[in-house]
């Protein structure tokens, strides 16, 4: 892969030899984001499960003191008083059997985020093979499946992130971005690994954490020592 002059630049800042200490990993990525845009700051952890097994599934979700920087879209699909309840909460769409046939037929997709009343699964249900691929499908472990819809926006909207463990053992999750103060990345940092770190499957054997890195969107990677956590 070609990479730019900003990217080449970039990496010349980083010993990879070095796993840093978390703040110094931080500033780093922070020092290194030199896209146009506020550029996210991600967290990527490979971990001591075998993804293929049901009981070392590492999934949760969190919510983030600073939140992630980004404006979250969120739909709810419910029915009766609840309706109000999701906006009031700051849903940007609210409803029911109107947009789970928007998906359907128009794959319509101007959300980020569903939250979904218990009652509504069994109408989710039948989309899931369009949700599911997408990383939409919501879920009571990450707390998108829940009959007080209102609160799960209020935390979606306040910074709560999900992770979840893919079929390469690693957590892919946002902490914030890079015009966030290093300190607040901090925070949000050790919050997120806290959570991945209590979230341990009973079935993983060996070292837990295997790596942490940090990177901004169009930046190099930044090695951090996962003995810090």
């Amino acid at each position: 892969m070609k990479h730019g002059k900003k990217y080449i630049d970039s990496k010349k800042l980083i010993d990879s030899t070095v796993a840093y200490d978390p703040i110094d990993a931080i500033d780093l990525v922070k020092k290194t984001g030199k896209a146009k845009f506020d550029e996210t700051v991600e967290l990527s952890v490979r971990l001591g499960v075998d993804p293929r097994h049901a009981d070392q599934q590492v999934r949760g979700a969190v919510v983030l003191p600073h939140g992630t920087g980004r404006k979250i879209r969120v739909l709810v699909l419910t029915r009766g008083d609840k309706i109000k309840e999701a906006e009031e909460a700051g849903a940007e769409y609210v409803g029911g059997e109107e947009y789970i046939a928007k998906i359907k037929d128009e794959n319509w997709f101007e959300f980020d985020v569903i939250v979904a009343s218990p009652d509504m699964m069994g109408k989710v249900g039948p989309i899931g093979r369009i949700l599911g691929p997408k990383g939409l499908m919501p879920n009571p472990k990450s707390g998108t499946v829940t009959p007080d819809v209102a609160k799960a926006v209020q935390d979606i909207k306040a910074g709560k992130v999900e992770y979840r463990v893919d079929k390469t053992a690693i957590v892919h999750c946002p902490i914030g971005k890079v015009s966030f103060d290093s300190d607040k990345l901090k925070e949000n940092l050790d919050v997120l690994m806290g959570a991945i770190i209590k979230a341990k499957p009973a079935a993983a054997k060996g070292t837990y954490v295997r790596s942490v890195y940090l990177s901004s969107t169009m930046g190099p990677s930044v090695k951090v020592n996962a003995l810090k956590f």
